[in-house]
């Protein structure tokens, strides 16, 4: 039989000196799910990523979260997808997203990269779009504030709150997404979430 393995990519930058931050919400995702399955992370030095194993309905998921900064995300993505050997189609990358509302959560095969550079480093390294994208949205910068500036900066306490309740759905939303498919994911999180 052959291995039906997705790979989960919490995208962030390194918590060390961002953890926290608006940037961060994709790894704290990945956390969640290792955590719920009783899975640590632990550093592998082949694709440059944490990397935990668990089960979701019975099919094996890797969740990786890249070392390297957010825009150089592309690299450590395409060597685990080698490495573990998963096609384009059963990668999901979870992300933050200023387009979307803040809390507000999104899911979706394909697309563009809407300027996240992140994403546009992942779609240049795998040579497609043709992956799954969990989009959790932080909102806009205020003001005439630089975006690059607004996802480096950390919530406030009030959002800390809301944005740790999204979180735990975008857990639930990869997980739904691995067992049940994109479109019933769709119909279930994009119906909660309006």
């Amino acid at each position: 039989m052959p291995d039906d393995r997705w790979l989960v990519v919490g995208l962030g930058n390194p918590d060390d000196e961002y953890g926290g931050t608006r940037h961060n919400p994709g790894a704290d995702t990945a956390r969640v799910i290792a955590e719920r399955h009783g899975r640590p992370f632990a550093r592998n030095r082949k694709i440059r990523c944490e990397l935990a194993d668990v089960k979701v309905g019975g099919r094996p998921v890797s969740l990786v979260i890249p070392e390297s900064y957010m825009n150089l995300s592309g690299g450590p993505v395409q060597a685990a997808a080698r490495w573990l050997k998963v096609p384009a189609q059963r990668v999901v990358v979870v992300h933050d997203d200023i387009d979307l509302a803040f809390g507000r959560l999104r899911i979706k095969q394909g697309g563009g990269h809407g300027g996240h550079n992140g994403l546009r480093d992942i779609e240049r390294a795998l040579g497609t779009r043709d992956w799954h994208r969990v989009r959790i949205g932080i909102g806009r910068p205020p003001g005439r504030m630089d975006p690059a500036d607004f996802v480096l900066r950390s919530f406030t306490a009030a959002e800390r709150t809301g944005i740790d309740v999204t979180i735990q759905q975008a857990a639930d939303a990869v997980e739904h997404l691995v067992e049940h498919g994109l479109a019933s994911a769709q119909q279930r999180y994009h119906a909660a979430n309006p």
